[in-house]
Order: C-alpha cells, then sequence, then structure tokens
C-alpha cells in the first residue's frame, strides 16, 4: 500500500471512529447521567461495568460494521431480518423508529436540564427550544448536516477525559470515601446488580445503534477501515468512560444528586470551562436528536411530502410532552427497557456470526 493510500485509509478510519462514538454521545452519556446509573451507581464493581462494556463494544462493534460492508452492494438489505430471521427482524425493524422516539425525548429533555442548569433557563423553556431547532432543522434538510457529528463525537469525548482527568488528578485521594455515599449513589441503579446493567447499556446502544453501525460499515473501503474504525471508537469511547466513572466517585456526594454530573465537575474546575463544554453538550445533543428524527420521520412516511411535515410536527410535539418528565427519570425507565429489548437481537447477531464464520471454515476446508 502506498504512503498516500496509508494515509487516506488512515483517515477514513478515524473518520468512522469518530462517527462510531457520536451515536452513543448524546445527552445521556455526555452529561454524565448515563454514566452514574449504569456505572458510578454501583460504587466500586462500577469498574467491572466498564471491562464488560470494553468487550462487547469490541465483539459488537466490527461485527455490524463489518456485516454492513459486506452486505453495501445490497438494495434494501434489512441487518434485523438478516440477523433474527423474517418474523422477528420484522419486529425489530419497527420496534427501533418507536424506542428512537423515546430516545429523542430523553435528549430534549437533556437540552433543558442543560440550559436550566448551567444558564438558569426554565427547564420546559429549554426543552421546547430543542424540540424547535431540530423541526426547524428537519424541515429544512438538516440531514446534511448530521455528517457533523463525527466531528461533535470526538469533540464532547476530549472534553469529557479533559474534565474527567483534571478532576481526577485533583480529588483521587477522596476515591475512598465512595462507599460513604453507597446508599445515595444505589437510587440511580439501572437494573438490580452491577452485571445485568453492564449488558443492559451493551445491549441499549447496540439496539438503537445497529441500523446506524450497518450503515456506517458501507461507507468504509475494507471490510478492514470499518473494523478497524469500530476497534478505536471503542477504545476511546471506554476510556472516557472509566475516567469519567473515577471522576464522579470521587465526587460521589456532590455530583450523585446533579442530573447533570459533568457540567457540575467542569465547573469545579473552570466557570469558562463549563461553558464551553455546555455549548458543546448542546451541540451533541442537536445532532443526535436531529438525526433521530430523520430516522423515524423518514420510516413512516416519505420524505417532502404533506404527511410528513405533519408527522414531523406532531413528533416534535410529542417528543417535547415526553421530555417534561424529569431527565433522570426518563434515563432510568427508558434506557433499561430498551435494553432489555435488544439481548434477543445481540443474541441472534452473535449466533448468525458464529455460524457464518462456520460456514466459511467449511468451505475452505472442501476446497
Amino acid at each position: 500500500m502506498s504512503e498516500t493510500k496509508q494515509g487516506s485509509s488512515t483517515k477514513r478510519i478515524f473518520g468512522i471512529a469518530g462517527a462510531f462514538v457520536a451515536w452513543v454521545i448524546g445527552s445521556g452519556f455526555a452529561t454524565g447521567q448515563e454514566i452514574l446509573q449504569f456505572f458510578t451507581s454501583y460504587g466500586y464493581a462500577s469498574y467491572g461495568v466498564v471491562i464488560i462494556n470494553l468487550i462487547g463494544f469490541l465483539v459488537l462493534g466490527p461485527m455490524l460494521l463489518g456485516t454492513g460492508f459486506e452486505h453495501r452492494e445490497e438494495v434494501g438489505f434489512d441487518h434485523f431480518r438478516y440477523f433474527c430471521g423474517p418474523k422477528l427482524g420484522a419486529f425489530y425493524s419497527w420496534l427501533i423508529p418507536v424506542t428512537l422516539v423515546l430516545v429523542m425525548a430523553v435528549l430534549i429533555s437533556g437540552a433543558g436540564a442543560t440550559l436550566s442548569e448551567y444558564y438558569g433557563l426554565n427547564h420546559y423553556a429549554g426543552a421546547a427550544l430543542m424540540a424547535v431547532m431540530v423541526l426547524a432543522a428537519y424541515t429544512a434538510g438538516f440531514e446534511r448536516l448530521v455528517k457533523i457529528v463525527g466531528f461533535i463525537g470526538p469533540s464532547i469525548i476530549a472534553f469529557t477525559l479533559l474534565v474527567g482527568v483534571i478532576t481526577v488528578i485533583r480529588d483521587f485521594d477522596q476515591i475512598g470515601q465512595a462507599g460513604a455515599y453507597a446508599a445515595m449513589l444505589a437510587e440511580h441503579h439501572s437494573s438490580p446488580n452491577w452485571a445485568l446493567s453492564a449488558v443492559l447499556y451493551v445491549s441499549y446502544n447496540f439496539l438503537c445503534g445497529s441500523f446506524y453501525y450497518t450503515a456506517l460499515g458501507k461507507t468504509a473501503c475494507t471490510k478492514r477501515e470499518a473494523e478497524v474504525g469500530a476497534i478505536v471508537g471503542t477504545g476511546a469511547l471506554i476510556l472516557a468512560i472509566a475516567v469519567t466513572n473515577t471522576a464522579i466517585l470521587t465526587n460521589a456526594g456532590d455530583a450523585a444528586s446533579l442530573a447533570i454530573p459533568t457540567l457540575f465537575l467542569a465547573k469545579k474546575i473552570s466557570f469558562v470551562l463549563g461553558a464551553v463544554f455546555s455549548i458543546f453538550l448542546i451541540m451533541g445533543i442537536f445532532s443526535s436528536c436531529s438525526a433521530m428524527m430523520w430516522t423515524v420521520c423518514t420510516k413512516f412516511t416519505s420524505e417532502g411530502t404533506k404527511a410528513n411535515r405533519i408527522f414531523s410536527v406532531c413528533l416534535a410535539v410529542g417528543t417535547f410532552l415526553l421530555g417534561l418528565l424529569p431527565f433522570s427519570r426518563l434515563i432510568g425507565v427508558f434506557y433499561p427497557f430498551i435494553g432489555y429489548s435488544g439481548l434477543l437481537f445481540i443474541a441472534c447477531a452473535v449466533h448468525r456470526t458464529i455460524q457464518e464464520k462456520q460456514w466459511q471454515k467449511s468451505s475452505e476446508q472442501m476446497r
């Protein structure tokens, strides 16, 4: 491979890694509420959750992106039917748009919580502002701008790492006090135990993101680019989770009582850093929510039609109303539900991939 081709390949890999991370980066992750509920709430056992997620993302990420690349020439390829069969696959194909409506409500509520905690704007007004912005962006053809998530995702990761590393270095001597706040942290449990929480987090991300991930795999020039991009993205993502988890543990008494723990940690370091972080956070929510709105609207109606415009307005209003519920409560209810729904899909995907590898191995031996 020439130096020029190698350089372009490396650039594409990092582009795929950034886009891979961008899907996971939403209001739940960037605010730290996801990390608090699925990881930090289990205290020191949260590092077991981190390890299971590392393994899960390393297995499922390359698997889905690789599958997308391998079927890139197939018009109308449905990965749900491919992995799960026609009946269960059809069920998941319709479940995902409904699921994304719930996630959009979480994103809009997260925007309200961010604008409320940092700028003092009324929570409902902040959520309404985000809903209107997303609707305006969609009707203007915002899908073209969704490409910027490849920049926004890594930027949020970088800010999250910066805040986390500074907090850990400064407050690490307080991590031994996390046990004293076990009861307070336990109030945020996403599931009965830490191992199940780890599995649900993996399941939630790959059920909701499976359509996106297989589509992302099709953008690669080789299967290796798709798989390596997923691996690089996983490394950056899990590192950010581990660091942020540790940072919240060192400030468990304060952070556990807030809707946006990471913003609290950023403000504790510097008001300016907190202001910059809040801007990137809003950008991430806006971008993710707009991408999801495009996915849902185009699933149920034809783009550019009157029915599509009416549906998009109804969707914006509906997700805003759902988003009026407390942000942390939405994550605590919707995300675990989505995680449970995705367990069967993941089992089917792993089973089908193992079968494919066995068939390929048998074919090679018969030659």
